[in-house]
């Protein structure tokens, strides 16, 4: 072991030095090493107080140092004493990089900071390589990285054998009192789209009834389907407590050639799991979900298999997939919703009279969606489209698929932007005539509306339509300064939840008070930084990270701000991914907020940066079109 850690020349205690180790073992990079080496480092610290308005680095060190800000806050500044950037607990500085920066450092409040010498740094570099790439990595690279700390606090499921019987209760079970007819449960089953019922009498149960049961005992031996449901039920049905492991339910279902059990605590019912509930488990997929959804022969069938989506997206989470790809399987489900429910209605209404484009926007049109999604689309159809004799059925096609994807949990849009509504289902001369004018005489409220028609993409129908609307929305977009320039405005009343010296600004008061919305103080800004590169550049990519892509290859922004946004986008995506996985296992509706005392300080670190990124990128773009823009 070394010298001891030392505070001006004070011993320190041996519970600070706890302290100051749990600290340095949440701070990166000295959160990646061992117990044991970054115990003999924390012996070789000694402990430095600055006062406000004090230079950084300390004069008067006998040696380089690197430091780590305990508390405090740091300025940095050009030699024109321009802001340059603001610094705050948990950062590290090494002297010899801030001295090679070229920028200014003064202490703005009183500074506790933890002081290693450079020496024994650089020997650390060498025995550790991963504290080495640490220091070498860029921005993008570290937030790269970071992806692996968000997946490593994911609850990896365990095996079917140990898990408690309480992760399957999706909600509570449909009862009945005994003396309730057949034909009321019957519909009461049919409403609420389920296969089981539980009769219960005075808060106890007193029986059982499946689908199987009214087929079996009622239809099948023209029992009277007014007598009550007493008198086909299973009485007094086998029940587990909620602890039962996941496995011994689905051996006693299996046995007993049942398919739901009942899951009561002392007397008290908790819930209902079926053999479905716990196959499913194991093995629901995108492809397999897709797979139901094509071949499901009736409308009323969709909710009950849209219902498996968070179920997905936890599989997937638990399973290492990226934010990318459960967005791209969640977008892909909701685009074969879309797609059976425009063969259904055709089937319904006849074969479309013209041809048509069914398009989705927002994130589903980007492939970003979550299971916590509104609908956003569009329906363009061709130009031999006549009101009279064809807008009765395009009417009821657009009606039928909106309340379709309603039923199956995808909400009507608050804007009502669908194509239900006449404005967004239009012949494909009147769209474009529609952008051309709403483009060249936008305004804050139009350009709000347009956003989620700059990420159309094709669901269902006819390409070409799309890939007209689409070259002339780009065209008449590139050429609009004043159309981009509101855009960039409108990005703006969005910018990220960082205050100054890197603290979060969380919502102060009401229902999410001190959390933020990920979404869209976070991810939406990166949306619409892609969106306005690709736009002025005139690419007709949709999708965030491939517009990304794309303006890279076309010299509109470097590898290392495309990269840096582009793992902004997965960081902040798994994150909120992560978040509605822990509320929908809570029994909680996901939402976007996010309280930062759930994440770890090295999160919370890589949000802070994320958020720098973001705003730094948000003010080249507001310099940009500053001029002349909107007011033009």
């Amino acid at each position: 072991m070394g010298a001891a850690c030392t505070m001006e020349g004070i011993p320190v205690s041996s519970v600070e030095l706890l302290e100051i180790r749990d600290f340095l073992a949440e701070v990166p990079p000295f959160s990646l090493l061992d117990e044991a080496t970054l115990g003999a480092l924390v012996d070789d610290l000694t402990i430095r107080y600055l006062r406000r308005g004090s230079p950084f680095p300390p004069e008067g060190e006998d040696e380089p140092q690197c430091y780590v800000l305990r508390k405090g806050a740091i300025e940095e500044r050009d030699d024109d004493n321009l802001l340059l950037a603001k610094y705050a607990e948990g950062d590290v500085f090494d002297a010899a990089g801030l001295a090679a920066g070229g920028g200014r450092y003064r202490a703005v409040e009183d500074l506790l900071l933890y002081c290693l010498p450079s020496d024994r740094l650089r020997e650390c570099r060498r025995e550790v390589p991963d504290v080495d790439a640490f220091f070498q990595r860029t921005l993008g690279e570290h937030l790269r990285h970071a992806r692996h700390t968000v997946a490593d606090r994911v609850m990896f499921r365990p095996n079917l054998m140990s898990m408690p019987l309480s992760s399957f209760i999706a909600r509570h079970p449909v009862t009945a009192p005994p003396a309730t007819s057949i034909r009321e449960v019957a519909a009461l089953m049919g409403n609420q789209a389920t296969a089981a019922m539980l009769v219960v009498e005075d808060g106890q149960l007193r029986g059982i009834v499946t689908d199987r049961d009214l087929r079996a005992r009622c239809l099948a031996t023209g029992h009277s389907p007014e007598s009550p449901i007493s008198s086909i039920m299973t009485a007094d049905p086998r029940t587990l407590a909620p602890e039962h492991p996941a496995f011994e339910a689905l051996m006693v279902m299996t046995r007993r050639g049942i398919d739901h059990l009942p899951i009561v605590e002392n007397g008290e019912i908790r819930g209902m799991v079926s053999t479905r509930d716990l196959l499913r488990w194991q093995s629901a997929n995108a492809a397999h979900l897709a797979m139901l959804i094509r071949s499901c022969e009736d409308a009323a069938g969709l909710p009950a298999l849209s219902a498996e989506l968070p179920e997905l997206e936890i599989q997937m989470l638990a399973g290492g997939a990226t934010a990318g790809q459960i967005g791209q399987a969640v977008s892909s489900i909701a685009d074969g919703l879309a797609s059976r429910l425009l063969e259904l209605g055709q089937a319904r209404l006849g074969p479309a009279p013209v041809a048509f484009a069914w398009l989705a926007g927002g994130s589903q049109g980007r492939q970003e969606q979550s299971t916590h999604s509104d609908q956003d689309n569009a329906l363009i159809i061709a130009d031999d489209y006549d009101e009279a004799a064809h807008g009765a059925y395009f009417e009821a096609l657009a009606r039928f698929v909106n309340d379709g994807l309603n039923d199956c949990g995808f909400r009507y849009c608050p804007g009502e932007i669908m194509a239900s509504n006449p404005k967004w289902r239009q012949p494909l001369s009147q769209w474009q005539d529609s952008f051309r004018v709403w483009i060249r005489h936008t305004d804050e409220t139009l350009a709000k509306v347009l956003v989620n028609f700059l990420d159309l993409r094709l669901v269902a129908g006819a390409p070409e339509l799309q890939a007209a609307m689409t070259r002339h929305v780009v065209e008449e977009s590139r050429h609009s300064e004043r159309f981009l320039a509101q855009l960039v405005e409108n990005m703006l009343a969005n910018r990220p939840p960082l205050g100054f010296f890197r603290h979060l600004v969380l919502i102060a008061s009401g229902e999410h008070a001190k959390t933020f919305d990920i979404k869209t103080r976070g991810i939406i800004p990166i949306v619409d930084l892609a969106r306005v590169q690709a736009l002025a550049a005139g690419i007709t990519e949709v999708g965030t990270v491939r517009r990304l892509h794309a303006c890279v290859a076309g010299h509109v922004l470097s590898e290392e701000s495309a990269s840096e946004l582009e793992e902004a986008h997965e960081f902040l995506g798994l994150l909120r991914i992560r978040h509605q996985v822990e509320q929908i296992r809570e029994g909680q509706p996901p939402d976007n907020f996010v309280d930062p005392e759930r994440l770890t300080s090295l999160e919370r670190k890589h949000l802070k940066d994320v958020f720098a990124v973001v705003g730094d990128m948000q003010r080249t773009l507001a310099v940009r079109y500053s001029a002349g823009g909107v007011a033009a």
